[in-house]
């Protein structure tokens, strides 16, 4: 079990990780359940294993560097188990001006990407995009028809 611990201490150590993360871990490794149990006590007790940060590093991560909306990133996280509270924690790491000034400069570069002609195909395959990588609807809407220059 010594060798068991080590080997999940160095697992999380390497990269933070959520409950559902390690406990698949723990079940590859054929555990018994009471090891299990022991095994993420003892993570948890000395900080490998904290799902506040994860979520936090997690919603951070996924929007700077892959340019996920907070869509998205809620669905992710919602998969991986983790809880509302943990969300919204993970969530308030992502500053509202830079999450706008992310989804223009996404939908800038896919405007220009895209040679459709016609300003509804155009303002439509923009907008499905932006679906696609988890913006929310209104701010999407806005944000196109500002670039795309649909008058409403």
């Amino acid at each position: 079990m010594e060798e068991s611990q080590k080997k999940l201490e160095n697992y999380c150590a390497y990269q933070d990780r959520c409950h559902k993360e390690v406990e698949k871990k723990l079940y590859e490794m054929h555990m018994i359940p009471e090891a299990k149990e022991l095994i993420l006590l003892h993570l948890m007790e000395h900080n490998f294993l904290n799902e506040e940060r994860f979520s936090k590093n997690f919603a951070r991560g996924k929007f700077r560097i892959k340019k996920w909306g907070k869509r998205r990133i809620i669905r992710e996280l919602k998969f991986k188990d983790i809880s509302e509270y943990n969300i919204k924690k993970g969530l308030q790491e992502i500053d509202s001006d830079e999450y706008l000034e992310t989804l223009k400069e996404i939908a800038l570069k896919k405007r220009d990407s895209i040679s459709e002609k016609n300003v509804f195909k155009k303002s439509q395959k923009i907008t499905n995009f932006l679906l696609y990588r988890g913006f929310e609807n209104d701010l999407i809407y806005k944000v196109v028809k500002e670039i795309v220059g649909l008058k409403n």
